[in-house]
């Protein structure tokens, strides 16, 4: 088992209200280290400065895209095997393998309850308490 307090978590989303409703959840399962960016450039520069054990991202935004930021954490010596769960609108094939083929660990389709979040983070990391 993991201590849900130990793993720092950089969740990715250009919506406010989505940020806020991921960090409530993981806040609920005992996370600690929660840290948020509504843009992928701003996120990827933070990750780069200060490492994290988990990126929450979704797949939709402006700019850099979830599947381009994927792209670039698993490019990068220092953050690339950082577990990484994209969040998705839709299960659309394309992007699913696409996310695959970058490497990314887990994906949440949106809506979702925040018990299949956790279900979704405990798959990579085992039990959290």
């Amino acid at each position: 088992m993991r201590a849900a307090s130990a793993i720092k978590v950089m969740v990715v989303d250009d919506q406010a209200s989505m940020r806020a409703m991921i960090r409530r959840s993981l806040q609920d399962f005992g996370f600690k280290d929660v840290r948020d960016k509504g843009d992928a450039s701003e996120a990827l520069a933070s990750v780069r400065d200060d490492r994290v054990h988990l990126i929450i991202s979704d797949y939709n935004m402006p700019g850099m895209d979830g599947i381009e930021f994927l792209g670039e954490v698993r490019k990068d010596p220092v953050i690339g095997k950082t577990v990484f769960i994209m969040l998705t609108g839709s299960a659309e094939k394309d992007v699913v393998q696409k996310a695959a083929a970058l490497g990314v660990n887990n994906y949440v389709v949106k809506p979702f309850t925040p018990a299949v979040l956790k279900e979704k983070i405990e798959r990579v990391f085992g039990p959290l308490n």
